[in-house]
């Protein structure tokens, strides 16, 4: 009797069987050796684990995985039309991702895309490249992300792994908590559209097939309808490797306005997120020589400060009718206090003043109109789903703004939301009266009032957030120094992360509940119900997951079920 063949295995069998924790595992372990490497300042070992680790197919594997299966544009298209990439073409574009391949992959225009900045009618241009370029410029980024981590200065925060914008506001404290300063607050006006290319590449100083791909990307030009833009200057906002080359080319800030001053001298303390930054210094006439150094620097670059967003103030005394500054939505301001409020200096001497951080009154504005508007578009929708779109709007604001002195402006934001929903619902019910309606949306518990369905469920508040300081990330440290530990230890604190995700991190030990490897702050985290019922969240039924190994799950067991009926 002759033997029945065994089925082919399909595109998403072999992708799926792809040992991706050993994948990931070979390519940290290069990328660890890159970041020690440039510490060493030995530039020709770093270019040389460079071109190995761009030649691996476990790094290429990764890029193509990081692009169509993780990032949240993995179904927004280039010029090509390509998006939501399939397994079968996914295996076909890591072969095609080569570095051999580069020098015959002319790189394609990038797809303009107009989006409006937060709480203004001016819009922000985006450049989608296409699918396989935005492959290529991650397998790029894998390569030089870890040797300029050991190079970027330690108070830059701004499109970095494992640093935030609260780490940022952290360092602005510290730098001001016992001694009020002058502030540099300053913004450079259009900086990724005005970089130059010729200025960029030189401070690169990249292998020869690599500087090639990146002046290819940033030379590709601007796709608008049917209309080629040449772009002579400039990195396109929405390029996987865009947000490191803006880094790149601002590096060195910090260490140029330090230069001249004696080891016991106080020293210009400039905190930079982005194109963002401030300088602080006590002395006035050391603000306008930063700011002179800063200025001629930014010029080699191609770039210079904006005129109506750049100002110098002081935290604690009027300077020019102005008293502290706003920086990342926030608002730093010192108050002048008697001795029952006074901040102390370390030897518990008052200080006479106490520094207070809290959200801006723009910020808050603009959260204030988005729910305002959010709510005239449902103002005809149940009320489960009023809850089901508020619930993650106000958790993302609020945990923003938790490390903050927030308490009196959430519970400011409730009273307005409070107000807002009544008139929902006397919008939807005109002919009831207002116990009808108080009886029907709102209920008591534990003495406070919530607006809370049938079913049980609840709206959240912004109260329910509570306050929790942040710890400020040390100094130069990077997710590639192979203190794995350390970082997966932050996530579980992370600003952003919810408290039930928060909580499955704190159970797993910072560890992915499928593929068991340590989530690092780039990854994009996921919750799994164990049981498949999205009803049931106990803590027991519910697992951090990579997004690429949820999805890998859920196929798992998809098939699993098929193969059983």
């Amino acid at each position: 009797m002759a033997e029945r063949k065994a089925p082919l295995e399909t595109a998403s069998e072999t992708w799926n069987k792809k040992p991706w924790r050993k994948l990931a595992q070979h390519v940290y372990r290069i990328q660890k050796r890159i970041y020690r490497a440039s510490q060493r300042g030995d530039v020709r070992t770093v270019q040389k684990l460079e071109k190995l680790l761009m030649k691996s197919n476990a790094a290429r594997l990764m890029a193509v995985r990081r692009v169509t299966q993780d990032n949240q544009g993995k179904k927004t298209a280039g010029i090509d039309g390509t998006k939501a990439v399939m397994p079968a073409k996914r295996l076909i574009m890591v072969q095609q991702i080569h570095p051999k391949h580069w020098k015959r992959q002319k790189a394609k225009p990038v797809r303009r895309v107009w989006i409006p900045k937060p709480g203004k009618a001016e819009r922000r241009p985006l450049g989608i490249p296409t699918m396989l370029d935005r492959s290529k410029q991650a397998l790029a980024k894998m390569a030089l992300e870890p040797e300029w981590e050991a190079k970027f200065e330690p108070n830059s925060y701004g499109f970095r792994p494992g640093r935030s914008c609260q780490d940022a506001i952290a360092a602005i404290f510290l730098a001001i908590r016992y001694k009020p300063k002058f502030v540099l607050d300053a913004d450079i006006k259009g900086c990724f559209d005005n970089i130059s290319h010729e200025a960029l590449l030189r401070k690169l100083h990249a292998h020869t097939n690599l500087r090639h791909a990146i002046k290819g990307w940033l030379r590709a030009g601007v796709m608008e309808g049917i209309d080629l833009t040449p772009t002579e200057k400039g990195t396109p906002q929405g390029g996987v490797i865009s947000p490191l080359l803006a880094n790149i080319a601002l590096h060195g800030m910090e260490k140029a306005i330090a230069k001249g001053y004696k080891r016991n001298e106080e020293q210009p303390f400039l905190i930079r997120y982005a194109d963002d930054f401030v300088v602080l210094h006590s002395d006035k006439d050391k603000i306008d020589q930063a700011t002179e150094t800063l200025t001629a620097q930014l010029a080699d670059m191609g770039l210079i400060l904006s005129p109506s967003k750049t100002r110098v103030t002081h935290t604690l005394t009027p300077y020019q009718e102005n008293v502290g500054f706003d920086f990342l939505g926030f608002t730093i301001r010192q108050f002048s206090v008697g001795k029952t409020h006074t901040g102390k200096s370390t030897n518990g001497q008052p200080l006479g003043f106490k520094t207070i951080i809290k959200p801006s009154k723009e910020g808050i504005k603009r959260h204030l109109r988005e729910i305002k508007g959010r709510l005239r578009k449902l103002r005809s929708r149940p009320q489960w789903q009023v809850i089901k779109e508020f619930n993650p709007v106000i958790r993302g604001w609020t945990n923003y703004y938790r490390a903050a002195v927030s308490s009196k402006v959430f519970s400011g934001c409730d009273h307005i939301l409070w107000h807002q929903l009544r008139q929902w619902s006397r919008r939807r019910h005109p002919n009831k009266g207002s116990q009808w309606r108080r009886k029907k949306y709102w209920k008591t518990e534990e003495n406070r009032q919530g607006f809370v369905t049938p079913e049980g469920a609840k709206l959240r508040w912004h109260r329910d957030t509570h306050i929790r300081r942040h710890v400020k990330v040390r100094g130069e440290a990077s997710p590639y120094d192979g203190r794995l530990l350390y970082w997966s230890q932050r996530l579980k604190t992370h600003p952003l992360l919810t408290g039930t995700l928060a909580k499955a991190l704190q159970r797993q030990n910072g560890r992915c509940g499928w593929c068991g490897l340590l989530f690092t702050d780039e990854d994009i985290i996921e919750i799994d119900h164990r049981d498949r019922n999205r009803n049931n969240n106990a803590p027991s039924n519910l697992f951090a997951l990579h997004r690429h190994c949820h999805d890998e799950r859920h196929t798992k067991d998809a098939k699993d079920r098929y193969q059983s009926q």
